[in-house]
């Protein structure tokens, strides 16, 4: 079962969780960001959140919409 984050309006499913210094070349250097891109699109993952030590790579959950069934009758009267 994968794990849901909401951050701000949107939910993400969860994909991976990676620590930082896994896109790094020498611990202690800033990630190489086109190693974190190529990563994202290995797993399919349509965006990246970034915390104190992880990068967190999710699938965007779409917002619900509406569909009326127009075969439902009222039978209210």
């Amino acid at each position: 079962m994968k794990s849901v984050y909401k951050h701000g309006e949107a939910a993400y499913i969860v994909l991976k969780k990676k620590p930082i210094f896994h896109f790094a070349s020498k611990l202690g250097d800033e990630p190489d960001m086109e190693y974190v891109k190529l990563y994202m699109e290995w797993i399919k993952s349509d965006h990246v959140l970034r915390s104190e030590t992880h990068f967190i790579f999710c699938e965007t959950i779409p917002d619900a919409e509406i569909i009326e069934d127009e075969h439902i009758t009222d039978n209210s009267n």
